[in-house]
């Protein structure tokens, strides 16, 4: 199994244990660090929608709290026609640590597609300590 292969099975397990009691849209994700590290997280609803968490900021915090910020890989599942894309504030919060990060997507049925952060978010809004 390639890393990639990996990655997509680890988000996978993340979208398993999503909370979406209101969409019924679960999604999974996983971050690789340069050290091999994975960290995963699913969505967590909330019934006011605005204060929902995607999977991509849950597996940011999981990273984060244990200090893990190098990360080289994110992978996302998702029941889905087409492979999905972080949101732009998922964008923003992983640009804040690798703006080149590599996102490898995955729906259900296999189909994948890959995509650079850069891509998705050209113009990042640079952090204070820059």
């Amino acid at each position: 199994m390639s890393e990639d292969e990996m990655l997509v099975e680890k988000a996978l397990a993340g979208r398993d244990h999503a909370y979406a009691p209101y969409s019924d849209f679960k999604v999974g994700a996983a971050l690789l660090t340069a050290a091999g590290q994975v960290y995963a997280g699913g969505n967590v609803e909330n019934i006011s929608f605005g204060l929902t968490m995607c999977a991509e900021r849950v597996a940011v915090g999981s990273a984060i709290a244990e200090s893990a910020r190098d990360w080289q890989l994110l992978a996302i599942v998702a029941d889905s026609k087409e492979p999905v894309v972080p949101c732009g504030a998922c964008r923003q919060v992983l640009a804040e640590f690798n703006p080149k990060l590599r996102i490898i997507s995955s729906t259900l049925n296999g189909q994948t597609a890959e995509f650079r952060l850069d891509d998705l978010l050209p113009y990042p809004r640079q952090g204070i300590l820059e």
